[in-house]
């Protein structure tokens, strides 16, 4: 199992942000965690990648839990927050080498290239990461969360604000990361789910309400649209 969340709750003072979720993910899955704006999507995606604590229940990532042994757990995981913090003032490839040598990365500047080659940044490389268009920014973000080679990606919103040429390509190269990775991904659209995810969960307030396979939800009447709105709404 590449993730194990057991009985994870987060209050933020008196306000729980998650209650009591519980969710196994297995290698090699894309999942979609679909909810509506403050559903607990990003919450969960923080405690996944160690940014933030739980406050009750146990995180397992690749084998290695969060809490007590973090640095290994962290060394599994790639992760692209919403809003991507880039710096706007280095080149690309110069960014991505540098990236590399943050996590300790052997031959940084070999693994800066093969990342260039898989997200699609070879003619962008000798450009100023400000100099780029949203889209291709977003495949910079994707190039540092992958850069020491994870084993899973957590990507909040990565399809945010991209017009629907960027869409599509942002969509076709996730499908292909996640054909070697596991990948989570949080999105408060349904398309974007149906286009890229296996595995969809729904999170209403804080708490799973629905966990199935993207296939078994589209094929019920209304659709993924008419699910979320009864689970959500």
């Amino acid at each position: 199992m590449s993730i194990s969340i057991q009985h994870v709750s987060k209050n933020f003072g008196s306000q729980a942000a998650l209650s009591s979720v519980d969710l196994e993910i297995p290698a090699g899955q894309v999942l979609g965690l679909l909810g509506p704006n403050g559903a607990g999507k990003s919450t969960l995606m923080r405690l996944i990648t160690g940014y933030l604590p739980p406050t009750s229940g146990k995180i397992v990532v690749c084998g290695h839990d969060v809490s007590e042994d973090p640095i290994q757990a962290k060394r599994c995981v790639g992760y692209l927050p919403e809003h991507n913090p880039l710096h706007l003032d280095m080149y690309v490839r110069e960014y991505l080498e540098y990236v590399a040598g943050t996590h300790g990365v052997k031959r940084a500047k070999d693994r800066a290239e093969e990342v260039l080659v898989e997200v699609g940044l070879e003619p962008e490389c000798h450009k100023l990461i400000g100099q780029l268009s949203k889209g291709f920014r977003q495949r910079v973000g994707l190039g540092q969360a992958m850069i020491h080679n994870p084993e899973v990606l957590i990507l909040d919103e990565p399809t945010s604000g991209l017009d629907p040429l960027q869409l599509e390509d942002i969509r076709n190269l996730i499908r292909t990361i996640g054909e070697k990775r596991t990948v989570i991904l949080s999105t408060h659209i349904m398309q974007e789910v149906e286009a890229m995810c296996d595995r969809v969960v729904l999170i209403r307030k804080g708490m799973l309400v629905a966990d199935e396979a993207t296939a078994v939800l589209t094929a019920q009447e209304g659709g993924l649209e008419a699910v979320f709105k009864a689970k959500t709404v």
